[in-house]
């Protein structure tokens, strides 16, 4: 635990003193990795520092040799004008051959234009907009997380089959509350097009644009509690999350409605923050859950994840650990002097055996859009106090595959 604050501690607001895994005689591969490390997203920066280690351990561990690699660490700070110049830095400076990370998806929609240019590939963690794997791919864009649509593909099939209304005669009440940049418009718009898909019939009462990092939310509880609607889809994330169900939970909008965030909702860091204000029975998911699967390799992560910082993971952890074994994966099998195009053929035909992986399962790279194909697991929020201090866990899974539900 020491080394690792220790480690967080060198990090400076421009350059990239941090860096883990192969010293820089060794390493056979540099990359360079971007993450908040201050401010309201810092806990993800710090907690993918810790994943990242991880991976290494894991790499270590296996009976196969992966070449040295060397991962350099710098802090956006959240702007994406400062993430671009990190790219050049990082290109231009460290010689460095791949960019992983970005928690904001419009952070990312920079990051993966200038990483373009550099022809540098970009192995994305966090971030979820569909717009980077909707079309012709970006031939040095991959992405290791569940995107919007994805979890959108499975809050529409779980609202089908969950919800009693959703016939012509009596139509899904719904509104819709988002973030007011790319991610939001984009699960908002995925949304729609798979309950459209999936022949749900809704009527849409509200739909909602708060800022990012807003503090105030009462204008927007009282838009929703002015309108009878029968359930909530929600896609804020983190902080502002937590601030919105924190001041939620002053009003009546959770009896009033049913509540869900089919994407992020369920991350631990949420449920740690709002602990036992976390009310009962709403409906969440996330990009990797600490209590599932029961499967030793997820035990494994989350139990030596505490061991090293006294702290249990968000889901920023397992994406920069996926993000990692991506790189490493990839290179064992071209090898580290392979030319861009042996690389991306490897990185866009990937089988990786995750935290998140159910048993009898492996997420798989999608090679016509660079997308990581993964089961996605929603539930609801129970009482359950193994993962202090969060009091309220996720239980009654329902869960998706990429091909369907189990």
């Amino acid at each position: 635990m020491f080394g690792i604050i220790l480690l967080l501690a060198t990090i400076t607001v421009e350059g990239a003193e941090l860096s883990v895994g192969a010293s820089e005689a060794e390493a056979q591969e540099t990359v360079g990795c971007l993450f908040p490390m201050s401010g309201r997203g810092g806990l993800y920066g710090r907690d993918s520092v810790a994943g990242i280690q991880l991976a290494f351990e894991h790499i270590k561990a296996q009976p196969y040799q992966s070449p040295p690699i060397r991962v350099l660490f710098s802090d956006t700070s959240s702007k994406a004008s400062k993430a671009a110049r990190q790219v050049r830095n990082f290109v231009r400076q460290n010689k460095v051959r791949f960019i992983c990370g970005v928690v904001n998806s419009s952070i990312a929609l920079q990051v993966a234009q200038v990483a373009q240019e550099e022809k540098v590939f970009f192995i994305g963690t966090d971030h979820a907009s569909s717009r980077l794997t909707g079309g012709e791919p970006n031939r040095f864009y991959f992405r290791v997380n569940n995107n919007s649509e994805q979890s959108m593909r499975a809050a529409a099939s779980y609202i089908r089959k969950t919800f009693i209304k959703g016939s012509a005669k009596n139509p899904l009440r719904l509104a819709y509350i988002g973030p007011d940049y790319d991610y939001g418009y984009q699960a908002w718009k995925d949304l729609r097009l798979w309950l459209n898909k999936e022949k749900v019939h809704y009527q849409v009462e509200t739909v909602l644009w708060p800022e990012l990092y807003e503090s105030d939310y009462s204008h927007y509880l009282e838009a929703l509690l002015d309108k009878d609607v029968d359930l909530v889809v929600n896609s804020l994330w983190g902080g502002d999350l937590v601030a919105f169900i924190q001041q939620a939970n002053q009003t009546s909008l959770f009896e009033h409605a049913r509540f869900a965030n089919f994407d992020t909702g369920g991350n631990y860091e949420v449920l740690s923050a709002l602990g036992e204000n976390m009310p009962a029975g709403l409906i969440l998911s996330s990009r990797h859950h600490n209590n599932w699967p029961e499967t030793e390799h997820n035990r494994w992560f989350v139990e030596r994840f505490y061991e090293l910082t006294g702290r249990y993971p968000s889901y920023a952890a397992e994406g920069a650990y996926s993000g990692i074994l991506a790189i490493s994966e990839a290179l064992r099998l071209a090898g580290p002097d392979a030319d861009n195009d042996l690389i991306r053929e490897k990185l866009a035909s990937l089988t990786l055996t995750l935290p998140e992986d159910p048993d009898q399962f492996s997420s798989y790279m999608n090679p016509r859009n660079h997308q990581l194909q993964q089961a996605i697991a929603i539930g609801e929020t129970v009482p359950d106090d193994r993962y202090p201090p969060a009091r309220m866990m996720l239980g009654n899974w329902v869960i998706y595959r990429p091909a369907g539900p189990d």
